[in-house]
C-alpha cells in the first residue's frame, strides 16, 4: 500500500471508531494516544529491518498509562485484571485495560505484564514530550525489548555481580557509580570530548583520534573499581545504544513515507527531518559540555550513543559483536580485525 492510500485509510479509521465494535465509555484510549500509538506501530514497520538486523522479529506489547486507567495493547497474554475492549481497528491489535497502578510519568520497558518485557509509558503531556519525541522514544524502549529476547540476557545482567541482594532490577538505576568523585568526573569529561573530536573528523583521518579515545577511556578505567567499570559499560550497552537507535530511527523515518494525517494535524507535530537533525545537535552539545555530575547515570546514553556513531564508521560488523558479546561496548571502537 502506498504511503498516501495508507494514511487516507488510517484517516477513515479514525473518523469510523465510534461506529465500530471497538468497547465505548470510560475505558477508552485518548484520541490523540490513540494517534500517536498508531504512529509508532507504523514507523517501528517502516524503519526496523534498516536501523537494527532481526529487530523486526521483535513484539512491541504497550502498556500507556493514562490519569485513571492503563490500556494494555498488543500483549499476546494479558494477565486475569485486564479486561478485553476489544481490536482497535486503527492500532489493528487487542486492547485490554485495568484501572492504573504505574505513575503517570514512567517511560521504562521491563516484564510489566505476564512476565513479558512490555513499554510502560505516560502519555506525550505527562512525559514532557512532543508527539513525535514520545513516538521515537517508544522505539527507543522498543530496542531494549530486543536487547531483553537475547539469549543468556537475563543471566548474563546477573552475572555482572552489579545487585548486590536486589531482585527488583532498580539496582540498574540506582548502582551507586561515583558521580561525584572529581578525577572521574574530569576522566569522564576528556573521553566525551575526544568522542566529540573522532565524530567530526573526516572517515579517512588516520589513526590520532582512535589513540585518543582509547587513551581517555584507559585514564577512566584505571580510576574506576571493576564494579564501576563493568556498570558503566553495562550502561553503554544498555543505554546509550538505544539512544543511537532513536536517532538511528528518525534518519531512517524521513525515508519511511509520510505519517497519516491525523497524526500530521496534531498541534506539536514536527517532521522527522527536522526531530533527526536536532537530536544530532543535542547529542553533539552533550558530549562538548559533558558533566557527569549534572548527567549522572543519563550521561552515559550520550556517550554510548556516540560510540555507536563512530561504530557505526569504523567497525562495519559491530552490531553482530554488540549482539554476542553484551555489555563491553567500549571496547569495540577501532578498525575491524
Amino acid at each position: 500500500m502506498s504511503p498516501t492510500a495508507r494514511s487516507a485509510l488510517l484517516v477513515s479509521m479514525v473518523l469510523a471508531w465510534p461506529g465500530t465494535g471497538y468497547a465505548q465509555g470510560v475505558r477508552r484510549l485518548p484520541e490523540h494516544d490513540r494517534v500517536r500509538l498508531a504512529e509508532a506501530f507504523r514507523l517501528a514497520e517502516a524503519v526496523r529491518p534498516a536501523v537494527w538486523p532481526g529487530w523486526e522479529r521483535t513484539p512491541m506489547p504497550v502498556l500507556l498509562v493514562t490519569d485513571s486507567t492503563e490500556f494494555l495493547i498488543g500483549h499476546p497474554e494479558p494477565s486475569p485484571e485486564f479486561s478485553s475492549l476489544g481490536r482497535d481497528p486503527l492500532l489493528e491489535r487487542e486492547v485490554h485495560s485495568r484501572p492504573r497502578r504505574f505513575p503517570l510519568t514512567l517511560l521504562a520497558t521491563f516484564p510489566a505484564v505476564a512476565g513479558r518485557s512490555t513499554i510502560v509509558v505516560g502519555s506525550a503531556a505527562r512525559t514532557g514530550k512532543s508527539s513525535g519525541e514520545w513516538v521515537l522514544t517508544l522505539l527507543h524502549e522498543h530496542f531494549h525489548q530486543w536487547q531483553s529476547s537475547l539469549p543468556g540476557y537475563y543471566a548474563r545482567a546477573a552475572g555482572l555481580g552489579l545487585a548486590r541482594g536486589d531482585t527488583t532490577g532498580q539496582w540498574m538505576l540506582d548502582y551507586p557509580f561515583p558521580y561525584d568523585s572529581a578525577p572521574v568526573q574530569r576522566a569522564v569529561s576528556d573521553l566525551a570530548a575526544s568522542l566529540a573530536d573522532a565524530l567530526r573528523a573526516p572517515a579517512d583521518a588516520g589513526t590520532d583520534t582512535s589513540r585518543a579515545l582509547a587513551a581517555d577511556r584507559d585514564r577512566l578505567r584505571r580510576l574506576l573499581s571493576p564494579d564501576d567499570h563493568r556498570y558503566l559499560e553495562f550502561q553503554l550497552w544498555q543505554e546509550g545504544v538505544p539512544r543511537f537507535v532513536e536517532m538511528a530511527a528518525a534518519e531512517a523515518a524521513v525515508r519511511s513515507g509520510r505519517p497519516a494525517a491525523a497524526f500530521r494535524d496534531l498541534p506539536d507535530y514536527v517532521p522527522y527531518v527536522e526531530l533527526a537533525a536536532r537530536m544530532r545537535l543535542a547529542m553533539e552539545a552533550e558530549l562538548e559540555e559533558m558533566s557527569l555530575a549534572r548527567e549522572r547515570r543519563t550521561g552515559f546514553y550520550t556517550l554510548g550513543a556516540g560510540l555507536a556513531l563512530l561504530l557505526q564508521r569504523v567497525r562495519p560488523d559491530w552490531k553482530d559483536h554488540y549482539a554476542r558479546r553484551p555489555f563491553e561496548l567500549a571496547e569495540l571502537p577501532g578498525p575491524a580485525r
